[in-house]
């Protein structure tokens, strides 16, 4: 049986690097059907596949094209799969924007990212990639998310992270902002005044989740500040079920 999981979990993630959505619909069924917990056909077979796409996408061996492709194809195995994983009601309230930052037309980690988050069950107002600055404090503002995350893979692009920070704390002093990318560090975080720091998509959940539990620490040892009331409630301790 162990053999059988997985081999169905290799055809998942093959299927996703082949963008068949067919095969991925199809195999997402038979892993439900043979048992396979629907959170392990994520974790184990539609991410590795993405993953794989990214690095493809990387060596110049897939382009825009099979990206999105192989994107649609993920995406239609988790629509079979979503449904049969268990929500936490708390977490499943938090709001996030997310999107690329002006002058970076990579985004192959924060689609990764977002699909961390879209497993979640979380609401996530996704601006794609080359987001001028002003765009994400806008779309923060107009949908009261809780969280704004930024990514950036190129050096020459990571000092516009510093100007959305600006520009969010100013207009909203208690925003939530994480960043990451290939070219952005925990320090470098720390110096843009940046609330988290996430060092690839399998660390997005728990630094959300980690910047909204400080956030009601705070809240509860200095309860006459100003800072805004999130939408999502108090959250208990987690750990990230993708580093178990």
């Amino acid at each position: 049986m162990v053999s059988k999981h997985t081999d169905i979990l290799t055809a998942l993630k093959q299927a996703v690097i082949k963008f068949n959505e067919k095969d991925c619909r199809d195999i997402a069924k038979m892993a439900l059907d043979h048992g396979i917990d629907p959170r392990t056909a994520v974790d184990h077979g539609l991410i590795p596949g993405m993953e794989k796409v990214g690095m493809l996408f990387d060596t110049n061996e897939y382009f825009v094209p099979e990206v999105l492709l192989s994107t649609d194809a993920f995406y239609a195995a988790l629509e079979i799969l979503s449904p049969h994983i268990p929500k936490n009601d708390m977490k499943s309230r938090i709001s996030v924007v997310i999107g690329s930052i002006l002058g970076d037309v990579h985004d192959i980690g924060k689609n990764l990212v977002k699909i961390m988050f879209d497993i979640e069950g979380w609401e996530v107002h996704d601006l794609g990639r080359n987001v001028p600055f002003e765009k994400f404090v806008e779309k923060h503002l107009e949908v009261k998310s809780d969280v704004i995350a930024i990514s950036a893979m190129m050096t020459t692009t990571m000092m516009g992270m510093k100007k959305v920070v600006a520009m969010a704390k100013k207009e909203n002093p208690d925003c939530l902002i994480m960043i990451g990318g290939a070219s952005v560090t925990k320090e470098i975080a720390d110096v843009f005044g940046a609330d988290g720091y996430a060092a690839s998509h399998t660390e997005a959940v728990s630094g959300v989740l980690n910047m909204i539990e400080q956030y009601h620490a705070f809240k509860q040892n200095f309860p006459c500040s100003n800072r805004h009331k999130l939408k999502s409630p108090p959250l208990p301790n987690h750990k990230n079920r993708l580093l178990d």
